[in-house]
């Protein structure tokens, strides 16, 4: 089968590899389609940090938000799977220590996770393997699109959790990339009152189109008291900008990573009585995401540019906007298109 392969930093392409064969307990799903996302970026310039600390290696098959219908089932896995359309946990863990056990597998020190950590190979293939725990069934509600924006979206479900939310709440979401604008969608959902600050005012003026009018550069930002500023950028400097910003007593939430470390002041956190809530991983809200797709609750639909083909993957990650996108942050990719 056709396969997107990085097989070193900047060095990518389409290759031919073996179809996966459903292990026992596991499924083969036929993808459908796949998101590309920041941390595939990394992993193409070489600068993801699982390179440096032996969690990842070259050569690796990335994509991790994806959807597809399962095609085959392995030893043990009811046949009724086969068939269905799905999208699948990335985070898999080892099962036996205390952390999967308490249902907090995505930070089980032993795991692996699709398209990113310990030999997994991703989606961005015309088939991939994973275990059959790890799926999620897509109702009829819910097409590819948001299919496929269903893990980056249980990520922002889980940072606007994260803010504990009342109606009539001022959050402000530092970033208005993808996650940042889905955390938006979820906050509003939540009838939160939404701010998003960033710097790029292209940006900034689709957020606007989503409907969130309140969407500031930092030279602009109104001087409000925020009941919960979301970072989900990977700026440095912003997660101290985020516990500034925030009313005391209320909350910050940090889902957003920089490329080098952020300080933040525990005693600004200790003095305002701020409560700060790290986001790693969607695999708790990839149900809530799911059920609020298919409610209607959350149209993630918008955020999506364009669609491409494997062939086209290279390009997407060093920076090339496909001919004829939209506006939106994300760029899906379908590994039955040709070129």
């Amino acid at each position: 089968m056709r396969a997107f392969v990085v097989t070193g930093p900047g060095r990518a392409g389409v290759e031919e590899v073996p179809r996966p064969v459903a292990a026992p307990g596991e499924v083969v799903v036929d993808v459908e389609r796949v998101g590309v996302c920041g941390t595939d970026v990394e992993f193409f310039t070489g600068e993801m940090a699982y390179l440096h600390d032996g969690h990842a290696a070259f050569p690796m098959r990335l994509g991790h938000e994806w959807c597809g219908t399962v095609a085959s089932v392995g030893a043990g896995v009811d046949p009724a799977w086969t068939g269905r359309r799905v999208v699948g946990d990335t985070m898999l863990g080892c099962g036996a220590c205390a952390r999967c056990a308490s249902g907090r597998q995505h930070v089980c020190a032993q795991r692996t996770e699709v398209g990113i950590r310990g030999g997994r190979p991703g989606a961005l293939a015309e088939q991939v393997a994973v275990p059959v725990t790890s799926l999620h069934a897509l109702p009829a509600a819910v097409d590819v699109v948001a299919g496929a924006l269903v893990e980056p979206g249980g990520n922002a479900l889980r940072a606007a959790q994260g803010a504990a939310l009342h109606p009539g709440d001022r959050v402000l979401v530092l970033g208005p990339g993808a996650i940042g604008l889905l955390t938006a969608l979820f906050a509003r959902a939540a009838q939160a009152d939404v701010h998003l600050v960033g710097l790029d005012e292209a940006s900034l003026a689709f957020a606007r189109t989503l409907g969130f009018g309140q969407s500031w550069t930092w030279e602009t930002l109104p001087d409000l008291p925020f009941d919960a500023v979301v970072d989900c950028s990977n700026a440095p400097g912003l997660p101290a900008r985020a516990l500034d910003l925030v009313e005391p007593g209320k909350r910050v939430v940090y889902i957003g990573l920089a490329g080098t470390p952020s300080l933040v002041d525990t005693r600004t956190v200790a003095l305002k009585d701020v409560t700060c809530v790290g986001v790693l991983s969607a695999s708790p809200g990839l149900a809530g995401a799911i059920e609020a797709y298919a409610q209607g609750a959350v149209d993630p639909r918008p955020l999506v540019a364009a669609t491409v083909g494997l062939d086209a993957v290279a390009a997407v990650l060093a920076g090339d906007r496909p001919a004829g996108a939209g506006d939106g942050p994300k760029i899906h990719v379908d590994p039955r298109l040709l070129p």
